[in-house]
């Protein structure tokens, strides 16, 4: 069961760096929120991979599975895909406030049901699949700020748009980390380090060749940066481990326990406002966690 404990980590830690996100990306521009999130992360996810094979040994043989072309495809298109993911994500940001944006992103459950039983062999139970789709339909009551006829059409693709590259990014990490004889956590650290290098470098160059000022723009704001890349490389940890051990739909579903904490953030740390709509999803969301566990 430990892959409850890592997703409920990710969950939480994941909030906060949502937070976080969104008061950067009042003053900076989507390119660069995105990479606060990966900057400082490297060097995080670099010393947890170092203490792990202090604390639990492993023959360094069997990393020679990371040369296989598999392992690269998926780390590369992982990355790829998280750094589009989480433009999206900052975008939402900007159009919508921050609690809903976040529960629109959040379709990335049944999404990755859905591909995962399509495309990546994934298996899910009755109680599986209706723990799932109530977890998607209390993510949609979220999203309908004020009924359906209102909810923006271009909110609501951007939204969509976000979930299944999210969805995309963990079912293809999930496969990286399958590729790997390494014990659980190990496998994981190793994707996670990869993943965030490949992404800060692509992402710096990107700002160094098309936009300097931006890169300028973090350097003056480093308590927030380092906040976001800090609460976002202890939450890729809980997620990378997570989804290593069991399979991507039953973990985002049971990671929707996020938007309990991004209310609380809201309310407490942002002084929004809550909905009573709000608070009956939240009450779905925490039963879809619990069909999802049983199952």
């Amino acid at each position: 069961m430990a892959w409850i404990f890592f997703t409920l980590l990710a969950a939480f830690m994941q909030a906060w760096r949502n937070a976080f996100q969104s008061q950067l990306s009042i003053d900076v521009k989507v390119a660069g929120v995105t990479l606060a999130r990966f900057i400082w992360a490297s060097p995080i996810a670099a010393i947890y991979l170092a203490a792990l094979y202090w604390w639990l040994p492993v023959d360094s043989a069997l990393t020679l599975d990371m040369l296989t072309l598999s392992f690269w495809c998926y780390v590369i298109g992982a990355s790829l895909m998280q750094i589009l993911a989480t433009a999206l994500m900052v975008q939402l940001f900007k159009m919508r406030d921050f609690a809903i944006g976040a529960g629109l992103a959040k379709s990335e459950a049944i999404v990755a049901a859905i591909l995962g039983v399509l495309f990546f062999g994934t298996h899910l139970s009755l109680l599986g699949w209706l723990g799932v789709t109530i977890g998607a339909a209390a993510v949609f009551m979220m999203s309908t700020n004020q009924g359906i006829k209102n909810l923006s059409p271009a909110t609501m693709l951007i939204g969509l748009s976000c979930g299944s590259a999210f969805a995309l990014t963990s079912l293809w990490i999930r496969e990286a980390s399958l590729c790997l004889t390494l014990p659980f956590p190990h496998r994981a650290a190793w994707v996670l380090l990869w993943v965030i290098s490949i992404q800060t470098l692509l992402l710096t160059l990107y700002l160094l060749i098309r936009d300097r000022e931006t890169l300028l723009a973090l350097w003056h704001r480093p308590r927030l940066t380092l906040l976001i890349s800090v609460s976002s490389c202890f939450g890729s940890i809980g997620w990378f481990s997570s989804m290593s051990l069991q399979a991507v739909p039953y973990v985002k579903t049971l990671g929707q326990i996020e938007i309990f904490f991004t209310i609380l953030i809201s309310v407490l740390f942002l002084k929004q406002g809550v909905k009573v709509k709000d608070m009956l999803a939240l009450v779905l969301i925490a039963l879809a966690a619990v069909l999802v566990m049983w199952s």
